[in-house]
C-alpha cells in the first residue's frame, strides 16, 4: 500500500438542504498523478461533492485536504491561489457561445497580469493540437463545432495553464462510442504528459474501465466502495455489483415512472 500523502482527501464530508444530508460523511482520497472515477446513481453526490471540494459550496461538517493541509476555511487571496491549481470541464462543456475558442480557453489567463491577448491565442491553438483539434478551430464559436470538438474544446480550456488538479464531469456523455474513446485517450494521454491529478465523474462504464487508476462508488452520499478496475470486475459488493453489470435488481432502487395510456 502506497505511503504517499494524498493529493485531495475528502473525510467524514456531510452536505444537508433542507435537513436532509446529500452528503452523509463521504470520504474518499486520490493520490498524486492518478486518476480517480467517481461513479454512481444520478443523485448520490458526485458533483455536489466536486463543488465542495472547489468551495462553491460550503459542507456542514468534515475535512477537505489537499496535499495533507485543510482547505476548508480557505477564505479571500488563499481561496483564489487554491482555485488557480484546478482545470476544469463541465458537464455540457460550459462554453460562453458569445467567445471564439480561443478565448474560451484561455478564459482565466486573459485576467492573469502580463497575458497578452496573442500570447493567449497562441497557447489555445497549441492545447487545440494536444486534443487533435486543428490551430484553425481557434476563431470558431462554439456553436459551428460539433459536440466532440466542444468537448475537446472543454478539455483544453481545462488543460491551459497546465493545473496540477483536473475535475472532468461527464466527459464523454452524449458522444457516439468512437468519439468516447478518443476522449478517453485524450484524457489520459494529457493528465500523464502534464503529470496531473484527475477526478473523472462517468456514468460511462467503458470510460471508467478505459482512464482509471481507481474507483469510487458513491450511494446516497457515501462511498460505498472503492479500488481498482480490476477490483471492481471481480468485487461481490452488492452496490457495485448491481452498478457495474447493470442490474436491475439490487440495493440500489430505481424510481419506476408510472406511464397512463
Amino acid at each position: 500500500m502506497s505511503t504517499a500523502i494524498p493529493k485531495i482527501s475528502i473525510q467524514d464530508l456531510v452536505k444537508t438542504f433542507d435537513g436532509v444530508n446529500a452528503l452523509d460523511g463521504l470520504n474518499f482520497q486520490v493520490l498524486p498523478g492518478e486518476i480517480l472515477t467517481l461513479i454512481g446513481p444520478s443523485g448520490s453526490g458526485k458533483s455536489l461533492a466536486l463543488k465542495c471540494i472547489l468551495g462553491l459550496l460550503r459542507a456542514n461538517s468534515g475535512t477537505i485536504s489537499l496535499d495533507g493541509k485543510d482547505v476548508t476555511k480557505l477564505r479571500g487571496e488563499e481561496y483564489d491561489n487554491y482555485l488557480k491549481q484546478f482545470g476544469i470541464l463541465f458537464q455540457k462543456s460550459g462554453l460562453f457561445d458569445g467567445l471564439p475558442v480561443w478565448e474560451n480557453i484561455g478564459f482565466r489567463l486573459l485576467q492573469e497580469p502580463g497575458q497578452t491577448r496573442k500570447s493567449v491565442r497562441d497557447l489555445a491553438a497549441q492545447k487545440l493540437k494536444a486534443v487533435g483539434l486543428q490551430a484553425d478551430v481557434v476563431d470558431l464559436f462554439p456553436s459551428e463545432l460539433s459536440g466532440g470538438m466542444q468537448k475537446r474544446v472543454g478539455i483544453a480550456r481545462a488543460l491551459a495553464g497546465e493545473p496540477p488538479i483536473l475535475f472532468l464531469d461527464e466527459p464523454t456523455a452524449g458522444l457516439d462510442p468512437i468519439m468516447s474513446n478518443v476522449i478517453n485517450d485524450l484524457i489520459v494521454r494529457n493528465v500523464r504528459d502534464l503529470g496531473s491529478t484527475a477526478i473523472v465523474i462517468t456514468s460511462n462504464l467503458m470510460t471508467a474501465r478505459r482512464i482509471s487508476d481507481h474507483i469510487a462508488m458513491l450511494h446516497e452520499g457515501k462511498c460505498v466502495w472503492t479500488g481498482t478496475v480490476d477490483e471492481a470486475e471481480t468485487s461481490e459488493n452488492p452496490y457495485l455489483y448491481q452498478f457495474w453489470h447493470k442490474k436491475k435488481d439490487g440495493p440500489i432502487s430505481m424510481p419506476v415512472a408510472s406511464m397512463t395510456v
